[in-house]
């Protein structure tokens, strides 16, 4: 499968659809990854298949039974086929949630699955409170600088965490200016060992890296720490099951996310709070978007890589 530009009719939107006309969509890894074969049979469901889940945009349709859009109105929606790297897509009413003008479209584009992987893995996983009301715990975010640790980090801060992070040397005073209380290299030993320079154990890691042995996690984590890959393979389940088979306390737990309209609606309005910050890696236009596809690929982007019509 390859990427391919090509012209198509304009979809139209069915009952609980809306049709948006895009002024930004965001790049995933899983997008590439579904290129790449990871979810077949089941994903593509057809071919050939507009790639792109993430999108900002106004309606310029809605279909019949549609109650809470009208046309013109500013969206931000996670599309549930793909159809992200196109000028206009169909969502489906359930998976929409409007944008306030505060909140640009690169913003509200830059929010959906990878802030909701963030969101998910710290307060549906880990139990974390993001009002700040739950007891400080101690939280490692590996990847700190990509698109889910960026979230991670900053969500972490809110719900009144101590934030220990990873990252590339060149990023490590933005991880900072995201809140993150201490900052490691990951290629230095430290960064490698995961080690805190407090000496802290943590009670919670959110993986976004790859390729760190179980055992380096288990060496840093409290007596019942929780460990939440976020990208997890066939490994990581593996891995997961035999831990709960040696009915471990620390555990292993792999992300699959599942996109939640209220959630979305809560990350975007913290976004136009200005307590959230989508960082932004690159924008692209859509005439150009093998470019951005290859950036993600490369997996060194800081942030999310936009695609503008």
């Amino acid at each position: 499968w390859v990427l391919q530009h090509v012209e198509v009719l304009i979809p139209s939107p069915k009952k609980d659809e809306v049709l948006i006309k895009l002024e930004a969509a965001s790049i995933n890894p899983i997008d590439w990854k579904i290129q790449e074969g990871v979810a077949r049979p089941f994903l593509p469901r057809k071919l050939p298949h507009i790639p792109g889940t993430d999108v900002a945009g106004e309606i310029v349709q809605v279909g019949s039974g549609v109650q809470s859009f009208k046309v013109g109105d500013k969206v931000v929606a996670v599309l549930g086929n793909g159809g992200a790297l196109a000028e206009y897509a169909v969502a489906k009413e359930g998976s929409t949630v409007p944008r306030p003008p505060e909140v640009s479209a690169p913003e509200a584009a830059a929010l959906p699955i990878a802030g909701l992987a963030a969101h998910q893995s710290l307060t549906q996983l880990a139990g974390l409170k993001l009002d700040g009301t739950g007891p400080q715990v101690n939280v490692l975010v590996t990847a700190a600088s990509g698109g889910v640790g960026q979230y991670a980090v900053q969500l972490a801060k809110l719900a009144n965490a101590h934030v220990t992070a990873t990252c590339g040397a060149r990023n490590m005073d933005l991880v900072r200016s995201l809140g993150a209380d201490e900052v490691l290299d990951y290629k230095t030993p430290d960064g490698v060992a995961l080690r805190s320079p407090s000496g802290r154990k943590y009670d919670v890691i959110i993986h976004c890296a790859h390729n760190i042995p179980w055992s380096t996690f288990e060496a840093n984590l409290t007596s019942k720490g929780k460990v939440v890959n976020t990208t997890p393979g066939i490994c990581t389940v593996m891995s997961a099951a035999a831990k709960t088979i040696k009915c471990s306390k620390k555990q292993l737990i792999p992300l699959f996310t599942s996109p939640k309209k209220e959630n979305l609606d809560f990350l975007v309005n913290l976004v136009k709070a200005r307590k959230l910050k989508p960082i932004i890696d690159s924008k692209h236009p859509l005439s150009k978007a093998e470019v951005a596809w290859a950036k993600s690929i490369d997996g060194h982007a800081t942030g999310k890589i936009l695609v503008e019509p």
